[in-house]
C-alpha cells in the first residue's frame, strides 16, 4: 500500500477557528486545531496530519514580526523530508499579507496552502472545514508542487502573489483580477489551468520596523510623507491615483524622500491594472520613475509593502529592490 502524506497544518486563529462568545458579546477565536478537525474525520483516513498550534489570532493581530514567526515555522517543516506539504489557517483580514510574505520568503517545491473561512463555527454555514478539507487535499496533491504559496478558498485556488481579499462577506472573496485563478477543487478534484505569473524570493534576516503605506487623496499635501522621511522610514509605499499620478505637492515630498535615501514604491488605489509612465505633467508617472520612484507593476499597495519590507529585510540596495518590482519591464527588454 502507498504511504499517505504527511502533512503539517499550522492553526493561527482567524474566523474558522472562531464561535460566538456570550462573555466577548461577540465572535472571537477560540477553537484549536484538534476542534476544527473534529469536523473532517475523513482527512484522517488518507492524510497523515501533523497539527502545529501557533495561537488563536484574529486576522489584524498578525503583524509583520508573526509573519516572520509564521514563515520559519513552515520553513522547519518543508525543509523536512518526512513532509510533503503545509496548510497555514489564518485570519482573511491579513490572509493576503501572510500568503504573500510566506511566497517572498520560502525556497521550496513544496505545497504551501493559506486557508481561512468567512463564516465562524456558531454559524450554520461555516465554510472552515471545507476550506481546511480542501486546503490538505490540494497540498497532498504533486500537481501542487512548483507553485509557491497558494490561497485556497470557496474552491478557488489563488497565488498567494496575486490574491487580494475583495469582499468583506463573500466566501469566495479571494480573487485575482488580474489574472484570474490556478485553478479549481471540485468534489475534491484539483483542477488547474495556469502557473503563477512571476514569483519573488527574499533571504530575509531581519523585518523592517517602519514602511509605511499611504493612499492618495484629492487636494493631498506632502505632509505625511515629510513626516515618514522625518521619522527615518526604512521605505515607503504610496497608492497613486490611476496609472500612477501623483498630486504636485505630493510629487515633490516623494522626491525629497528618494533624495534621502529611501526606497519609494508607487502603485495604484485601483483594484485593477498595472502602473505606467504614460502621462508627463506636473506630478505625473514619468517624471516619479524619473527621479527614482519604483514601479510596483501589478501588486496593490498592501502586497507592495510586504514585498518592500522583504527586500529591506534581505539586505537589498535600491538598484536591485528596483529591478525586484519592474519585472514586467525586465521582462519585455528581454524579448
Amino acid at each position: 500500500m502507498p504511504s499517505r502524506p504527511r502533512i503539517v497544518i499550522v492553526f493561527t486563529g482567524g474566523t474558522i477557528a472562531s464561535k460566538l462568545d456570550k462573555e466577548w458579546g461577540g465572535v472571537v477565536p477560540s477553537l484549536s486545531g484538534g476542534q476544527i478537525l473534529e469536523h473532517l474525520p475523513e482527512v484522517r483516513e488518507t492524510v497523515d496530519v501533523v497539527i502545529h498550534e501557533y495561537g488563536t489570532l484574529p486576522g489584524p493581530h498578525i503583524t509583520p514580526e508573526r509573519m516572520d514567526e509564521i514563515s520559519r515555522i513552515v520553513r522547519s517543516y518543508v525543509d523536512d523530508p518526512t513532509v510533503d506539504g503545509v496548510v497555514v489557517t489564518h485570519g482573511t483580514d491579513t490572509l493576503e499579507e501572510t500568503a504573500y510574505y510566506l511566497d517572498c520568503t520560502l525556497l521550496t517545491t513544496k505545497p504551501v496552502v493559506v486557508v481561512g473561512a468567512m463564516r465562524n463555527s456558531s454559524e450554520p454555514d461555516w465554510d472552515g472545514p471545507r476550506n481546511l478539507r480542501d486546503g490538505i487535499v490540494f497540498a497532498s496533491q504533486a500537481a501542487a508542487h512548483d507553485l509557491g504559496v497558494t490561497i485556497c478558498m470557496g474552491g478557488m485556488i489563488t497565488a498567494a502573489s496575486e490574491a487580494s481579499k475583495t469582499d468583506t462577506e463573500d466566501l469566495t472573496t479571494f480573487t485575482s483580477y488580474d489574472f484570474g485563478p490556478l485553478g479549481q477543487i471540485r468534489n475534491g478534484h484539483v483542477l488547474l489551468h495556469r502557473e503563477p505569473l512571476h514569483r519573488d524570493y527574499f533571504a530575509v534576516e531581519q523585518v523592517p520596523f517602519f514602511v509605511p503605506l499611504l493612499k492618495l487623496y484629492a487636494g493631498m499635501n506632502g505632509d505625511l510623507i515629510d513626516i515618514c522621511v522625518e521619522r527615518q522610514a526604512e521605505g515607503l509605499v504610496i497608492e497613486a491615483f490611476g496609472v500612477g499620478n501623483v498630486t504636485p505637492r505630493v510629487f515633490y515630498s516623494l522626491v525629497r524622500a528618494v533624495e534621502a535615501g529611501i526606497p519609494v514604491v508607487l502603485t495604484s488605489r485601483c483594484p485593477v491594472g498595472r502602473i505606467e509612465h504614460s502621462y508627463a505633467y506636473e506630478g505625473a508617472g514619468r517624471h516619479l520613475h524619473a527621479a527614482g520612484v519604483i514601479f510596483a507593476d501589478y501588486l496593490n499597495g498592501q502586497k507592495a509593502r510586504i514585498k518592500l519590507m522583504c527586500a529591506l529585510g534581505a539586505g537589498l540596495d535600491v538598484p536591485t529592490i528596483r529591478s525586484a518590482f519592474e519585472w514586467v519591464e525586465a521582462v519585455e527588454a528581454d524579448s
